[in-house]
């Protein structure tokens, strides 16, 4: 999976809300730093050419839709991330959580009883 920019990244969250729109429908979901209409139209189509998304035409107009599963993409971010960031440890990540008071004691008691369970 090539990596997104930050603007594309946002512009894939914007079609994985709305499962599919055209180029004016995702401009309308920016609520400040809108790209002009051709800036979008192109980043659009390169989301394209990565494979994120695909198009059914309508005359001169296309209305795009994802085709890489927002799950599929946490996964592949917060593996990259963990990987660059956290030396591949998932006990440095949910301490630098805890370090940064991001998680409580009582959300790490239910993720420790999530894993339990698994078991």
């Amino acid at each position: 999976m090539q990596k997104l920019t930050n603007k594309e990244e946002e512009i894939m969250h914007i079609l994985w809300k709305l499962k599919k729109a055209f180029v004016k429908e995702v401009m309308a979901e920016f609520t400040d730093d809108v790209p002009h209409y051709n800036t979008l139209s192109t980043m659009i189509r390169n989301l394209d050419e990565k494979g994120y998304v695909a198009y059914q035409a309508f005359g001169k107009t296309h209305q795009y839709f994802p085709i890489v599963d927002i799950e599929d993409y946490r996964k592949e971010f917060m593996n990259t991330a963990i990987e660059n960031y956290f030396d591949n440890s998932y006990k440095n990540l949910v301490s630098f959580f805890a370090e940064e008071d991001k998680i409580s004691a009582d959300e790490l008691r239910e993720i420790l009883e999530i894993i339990e369970n698994r078991k």
